[in-house]
């Protein structure tokens, strides 16, 4: 783990570094199989094909990468800060996919670099989004898409379902899980309420086209639990 990472980022690690083995299997579980359906969505949104190169940051254990090359055919470089978690991507992904071990507020890569660029449930945890969102544009050529995806909280009456689900059923399945799954269960409602707190929907798009970002749109998928949002680099 870093030394330079802030808390935020810590934290994040600590949860979600010793679950790598089983990320992919219980993030489909507790999400209620929406979670592979939100990735597949994303990787729709990047326009790329063979011979362009797709950075995706905070890779994980690959499975948007995988997307990409199913989807796209495209080259795929995976960055993420959790080495377990890289060592989990890099047994389900050809040897070909490069996988390196940076943080997203300083990516280690040329200005304009890549084709286009995906980051999956980032910027909950970085301490300064608009600058995360402005380095992450800065590696992507002139007119390459980004998107992300990310939690959302659904409104109307949706909002006290989901509310009693992250406040009550998350934290008791991921009990059943594992104790690890358990610590995750009852972070991940607080750590998504406190993000849309600060950044609700509106101040995030500002944040995006104020990173250099233009054609800003947004998707909310399965009754507003999920979000992605894209653009086209200026």
């Amino acid at each position: 783990m870093a030394e330079s990472a802030s808390a935020r980022t810590r934290r994040a690690l600590e949860l979600f570094a010793p679950l790598g083995p089983t990320y992919e299997r219980y993030a489909r579980l507790l999400s209620l199989g929406q979670d592979p359906r939100w990735r597949r969505f994303l990787v729709s949104r990047i326009e790329a094909g063979p011979g362009e190169k797709v950075l995706d940051v905070a890779t994980g254990t690959g499975a948007v990468a995988q997307e990409l090359l199913r989807q796209k055919g495209c080259t795929v470089v995976g960055v993420d800060q959790s080495p377990e978690m890289l060592a989990v991507a890099r047994e389900r992904l050809p040897a070909d996919v490069e996988l390196v071990e940076a943080g997203a507020e300083d990516l280690p890569f040329d200005d304009a670099s890549f084709d286009a660029l995906t980051f999956t449930y980032l910027l909950r945890y970085v301490d300064d989004p608009a600058a995360t969102l402005s380095e992450l544009a800065r590696v992507v050529r002139a007119g390459g898409m980004v998107a992300s995806l990310e939690f959302a909280v659904p409104a109307g009456l949706w909002r006290p379902l989901w509310r009693a689900y992250v406040s009550a059923v998350l934290p008791a399945a991921g009990r059943i899980v594992s104790p690890g799954w358990h610590e995750v269960g009852r972070f991940l409602g607080g750590s998504i309420r406190g993000f849309w707190r600060g950044y609700p929907l509106e101040r995030q798009l500002a944040l995006w086209r104020a990173a250099g970002i233009d054609e800003v749109r947004h998707r909310r998928l399965s009754l507003g639990g999920g979000i992605v949002i894209w653009g086209r680099r200026a």
